[in-house]
Parts: structure tokens; sequence; C-alpha cells
């Protein structure tokens, strides 16, 4: 594509990011520019995004009817999976998976407690309450 043809529709990442894109400039030299997206891409990512927002609200109705834990509301939130959470928090993935049953969440230690919300970035008390009015 031509330089001037490089995609600038706006889409959600539009403040955040750019893509780098490969391109034809005047001289017929490859040469990259960058681009704010395309209407298709913008169209597949709201559509992942809305995907995502079911999941942490479905994880959050969960924790609120006592079904799981709050580590799941948290790794839907913070869009990790059982491997992510445990490389940063140095758990075995069946550790956290016992972790995720709300009995034996509310019997972890603070120590324990503390490594979850660090990597949450949230407080120890903010973990263990999720509020209402929370995204």
């Amino acid at each position: 594509m031509k330089k001037k043809e490089v995609p600038q529709d706006p889409s959600s990442l539009n403040n955040f990011t750019k893509e780098l894109c490969y391109a034809v400039d005047e001289t017929g030299k490859y040469t990259t520019d960058l681009s704010t997206g395309w209407n298709v891409k913008t169209s597949a990512l709201d559509v992942a995004w809305k995907d995502i927002e079911k999941r942490i609200a479905d994880a959050k109705s969960k924790v609120l009817q006592g079904e799981v834990s709050p580590i799941l509301y948290y790794m839907e939130l913070k869009l990790m999976d059982m491997a992510i959470l445990s490389a940063y928090t140095g758990f075995f993935k069946w550790t956290i998976k016992r972790h995720l049953k709300p009995g034996k969440f509310n019997k972890l230690s603070d120590k324990k407690l503390k490594i979850y919300a660090d990597v949450f970035e949230v407080s120890i008390h903010k973990l263990k309450n999720i509020e209402l009015n929370e995204s």
C-alpha cells in the first residue's frame, strides 16, 4: 500500500497506541508509517472487549454469590489465566485452583493474600471485599 493510503480509522486504542505499517513512499521505496487502525480491526477488537467485559461481570457475579473467591474476578479484570497468575505469584496452578474456592480463600494467611494483592495491584482489604460498584 502507498504511504498516503495507510488506514487512520479511529479505534478504542486510538489514544493508547498506534500500529507500525510498511508502505511505499512517493519515490517507490519501502518506509514505515503509524496507523491508528482500520474498521475491520476495530470491529474485531470491540467484539473481543465485549467478551472480556462479560467474563469480568460473570466472575464478579460468581464471587458475590459465594461460588468462587475474589481471585477469579481479579484474574479476569487483569486479563490473566492460571499459568500467568502462577508465574507472577510463584504458586502452583493446582494451589491457585484451591484458592479459587471461597472456603480455602477465607483461610489464607495475610502473607499469601499479600502476594495476590501485590500481583493484582490492590490492597488485601480490597482483594477480600469486592465492592458492588467496582467495574
